[in-house]
């Protein structure tokens, strides 16, 4: 009989307790092994994922979301050379972050200590499994995880293959629970487990934001929407404009730091524009513009404010045409979500400008949106991209899933 969420939640928050004080060694002998489980039982995912993936054709899931939903050989290698990543990276528990000697003698220092117990909800994608329990593991946090029904089969292989890990190194098994309801009840029942859950990682779209913000009663890190922008200024080095676009918009559209607005100087109109349409055409591109981009390429759809503000996750882009880099600012302080900005531009002011003046958890000069990744950070990997400025903010490493306590030591000082 399956338990409930809040027994399961209990279960973990019990197991928390002995992971938080578990020693490096062990928490990177757990990562290691569930990495060889990995490449031990491929074929078992990949089956339970092929299982997943023909439920989800079935139910009419878009191609993006199939294609974070598929999981190939090359893709488990990569989730694999996530998890030695974080191997590699060193443990941030039990670090001193400062500390200070006051006059009357007493020692303080601030040391980094797990958050707990982490809740993480996320959409289609199976490698997250693998990347949020290898991050709070190491960083001493018990996670829960609730992933989409669209994923369940893949989750659960790939979970289990962590609980197994943490029973070999005799640590709790409900250090990493997944839980088998995909409902939305299991998801308000999560947000308001408060003083079991520490924290709550959401990785999704707006109705699961909204569905988190009018229940949360833990607190809530959120990953947000990746409604980037690429400006190319007049001075841009229009080859390089061109391939940062093309890897930005076409590499992978379906993930949150693929470019969605395209932003063009009116000096460069004539000599880029129609260009540039025409490459993203022949990829496949659907291209929604103003009155100046519908001039250019015959085409092109017109844009709406709606569209402006629509992060598509596909391959399908706004472009519009700005008077100057004012202007462009303006443009994505109206509409970005926080994620990811970049300009393309050969003139150090201008560059200075834009990341002085852009409001975002990642601003980029002269490279692509796709570079906004934990793993690319080196990071290891990366529990999610934090569009707040509260605790965290951008790609989020095992140093954000801690926080600091305060250590005081003395010899006997009282407060007068």
């Amino acid at each position: 009989m399956t338990q409930s969420v809040t027994q399961l939640i209990k279960n973990a928050k019990s197991a928390s307790y002995e992971i938080a004080y578990a020693n490096t060694d062990i928490k990177n002998r757990v990562v290691a092994r569930a990495a060889d489980l990995i490449e031990q039982e491929a074929g078992s995912i990949l089956e339970a994922n092929e299982k997943d993936l023909k439920t989800a054709e079935r139910d009419g899931l878009s191609q993006t979301a199939l294609d974070r939903l598929n999981l190939t050989q090359s893709r488990l290698d990569s989730m694999q050379q996530g998890l030695h990543d974080i191997i590699s990276q060193p443990d941030p528990v039990g670090s001193i972050v400062d500390g200070w000697v006051l006059p009357n003698g007493l020692n303080i220092s601030r040391k980094r200590v797990p958050l707990g117990l982490i809740g993480i909800i996320y959409e289609n994608r199976p490698n997250v499994t693998s990347d949020a329990a290898a991050l709070c593991l190491k960083s001493g946090n018990g996670t829960v995880l609730r992933g989409s029904k669209s994923a369940i089969n893949s989750n659960t292989v790939i979970a289990n293959l962590f609980r197994r890990a943490l029973k070999e190194n005799s640590l709790p098994e409900d250090s990493v629970t997944l839980l088998p309801q995909v409902d939305h009840e299991s998801v308000k029942e999560m947000v308001s487990a408060k003083g079991l859950l520490d924290c709550v990682i959401p990785r999704g779209g707006p109705s699961l934001l909204k569905a988190i913000n009018d229940n949360a009663t833990v607190p809530v890190i959120v990953d947000g929407d990746g409604n980037c922008h690429i400006y190319v200024d007049d001075s841009a080095d229009l080859k390089m404009a061109e391939d940062i676009i093309v890897n930005a918009k076409v590499q992978r559209p379906g993930v949150c730091n693929a470019m969605e607005t395209l932003l063009v100087h009116k000096n460069i109109v004539n000599k880029f524009l129609n260009h540039i349409c025409t490459v993203l055409d022949g990829f496949g591109v659907e291209i929604l513009g103003d009155r100046v981009t519908q001039s250019m390429f015959d085409k092109v759809k017109e844009a709406t404010d709606e569209d402006y503000a629509t992060e598509f996750l596909d391959l399908k882009v706004t472009v519009k045409c700005v008077d100057n880099i004012d202007e462009a600012i303006k443009h994505i302080r109206q509409y970005s979500s926080g994620h990811s900005e970049a300009i393309v531009t050969s003139s150090l002011a201008r560059a200075e400008q834009f990341v002085q003046q852009v409001d975002a958890a990642a601003v980029l000069v002269n490279t692509s949106t796709r570079f906004v990744d934990g793993g690319e950070f080196g990071l290891g990997a990366e529990i999610g991209i934090s569009t707040q400025k509260l605790h965290a903010r951008g790609p989020m490493g095992l140093k954000d899933l801690t926080c600091v306590k305060y250590v005081l030591n003395g010899n006997g000082q009282i407060r007068k």
